[in-house]
């Protein structure tokens, strides 16, 4: 499917590695893991807690994606062989509430809202942890409301969870532009009939599926220049 940028009413976005950038944990991380390299353990730990996102998705089972994060950051650490006490772990797993937005997001989002389009949050994060995402990165007034994987207890890229925030937006999914980092959540909001977008910020390869984004961009500026035209 084409990007057909006058369908387009709404703005959904993904929250972590799309507004936020989630490599911030390797800051905290640092001070624990010295003889290694933090944002690969970051990486490591990002990608553990996908995994179980998904698994729990598979199974029929579910806990919060704050709870997958502590999961993950414990097999992340014991993968490199360091032991940090649980204090500590938490400390560096508190982190999610206070990660940095990408330099375009402010700026990106208010043009957007400029144009008449009203902005949400589609995510796996917990509604705790969206709370503060918007109160930490100032995003309030920007995002209208936000829809978490807590309210149907599935994680994405499982089409319902899109499907649910097209019925929390009310809107019908071809009207909004889901937009997002991952490459493994595009397709999700795609298959739930959503207009994706992959906001490629890693510069990485989207997987092998028959599906392509609708749009490919490098910032959400790129994604206000489309419907501006």
């Amino acid at each position: 499917m084409s990007f057909d940028p006058d369908a387009v009413e709404t703005i959904a976005f993904d929250s972590y590695g799309t507004l936020v950038d989630v490599s911030a944990v390797a800051e905290p991380l640092s001070d624990h893991v010295d003889e290694h390299d933090p944002e690969l353990v970051a990486k490591l730990w990002r990608e553990r807690s996908l995994s179980y996102a998904m698994v729990g998705n598979a199974i029929g089972e579910y806990d919060s994606f704050y709870e997958m994060n502590r999961h993950a950051l414990r097999y992340a650490l014991e993968t490199i062989g360091v032991e940090i006490d649980a204090d500590d772990r938490e400390d560096i797993l508190s982190k999610y509430h206070d990660l940095p937005v990408f330099d375009d997001v402010h700026d990106g989002i208010e043009r957007l809202r400029d144009a008449g389009y009203d902005c949400y949050i589609v995510s796996n994060g917990s509604e705790d942890m969206l709370e503060s995402l918007l109160e930490y990165a100032d995003l309030g007034d920007l995002i209208v409301d936000t829809v978490s994987a807590d309210e149907i207890r599935q994680f994405k890229p499982q089409p319902e969870l899109y499907r649910h925030a097209a019925d929390e937006i009310d809107r019908p999914s071809e009207e909004i532009a889901f937009a997002a980092a991952g490459w493994w959540d595009v397709p999700g909001g795609s298959t739930a009939g959503m207009q994706g977008v992959w906001i490629n910020r890693q510069d990485t390869l989207w997987g092998p599926y028959e599906r392509d984004p609708a749009l490919t961009i490098e910032s959400i500026h790129d994604l206000a220049d489309e419907l501006e035209d």
